[in-house]
């Protein structure tokens, strides 16, 4: 399914079946990057969902569940990233997931945090 099949059926508050993709993207705003901290917090929050989660940057792609892959991405701040999450509970993982980033991890900005 091509992503901007995906971006509309999330929009589009459509119910997802259990074997379809929905995404959303993110922005990393955070000076250090996606680093350990982030990085456990989304690792977290993706492991409270059934949904299969995962992060795509670029042509890279890890599981969102995991901190080691998320990691891997090594985001830098500015780094765009798409949350992809399969399964019965996706919209409501994608959101919270989603919340992370526009709460920048509850980072204050410009922390120099590790």
């Amino acid at each position: 399914m091509a992503a901007e099949s995906r971006e509309s059926a999330m929009h589009a508050g459509a119910a997802v079946p259990c074997g379809e993709t929905i995404s959303r993207e993110v922005v990393v705003a955070n000076s250090q990057g996606l680093h350990a901290r982030p990085a456990d917090m989304l690792a977290r929050e993706a492991r409270r969902w059934q949904s299969r989660i995962e992060l795509v940057a670029d042509s890279q792609r890890v599981d969102g569940k995991s901190i080691l892959d998320v990691l891997t991405l090594a985001a830098e701040a500015g780094t765009r990233l798409v949350v992809e999450a399969t399964g019965p509970d996706a919209r409501e993982a994608l959101e919270a997931i989603g919340s992370l980033f526009d709460r920048n991890f509850n980072e204050r900005a410009g922390s120099q945090q590790t």
